[in-house]
């Protein structure tokens, strides 16, 4: 099974996420910080990182960076209101997708499926 490391500062928003992703059948460990996060890629193992850019502590690109020392192999997603300063961002992984909130969930799990190769999405109707 697939496993997302989902770092979000804003609780329903995870809640909401985590259960979405969980329906079409990832599984999800949640983070309300970067710290916390971090703490989980240590660890265990994750095959996606997905995260809020601005959080708490520690903020989703220095994790990203944090993270991809750790573990190299973990692809990373921002979602985030802030998708230009994503972008610009010269520490953040040259191979990591952004998905600007506000997003349907539909596009969520799309983008994810895309990552994996798999096909989930059409069951989020």
């Amino acid at each position: 099974m697939i496993r997302i490391l989902l770092a979000e500062d804003d609780g329903s928003m995870r809640e909401y996420l985590a259960r979405a992703l969980e329906r079409v059948g990832y599984e999800v460990t949640t983070a309300d910080r970067g710290t916390t996060a971090l703490a989980h890629i240590e660890a265990e193992r994750f095959d996606l990182l997905l995260t809020d850019i601005v959080m708490p502590e520690m903020d989703g690109i220095e994790l990203a960076q944090r993270a991809a020392t750790i573990a190299p192999e973990m692809r990373v997603m921002f979602i985030t209101g802030f998708a230009a300063v994503a972008l610009r961002s010269p520490g953040r992984p040259p191979n990591a997708k952004v998905l600007s909130k506000p997003f349907h969930l539909r596009d969520l799990v799309l983008e994810v499926d895309r990552i994996f190769r798999v096909g989930s999405a059409t069951e989020l109707s």
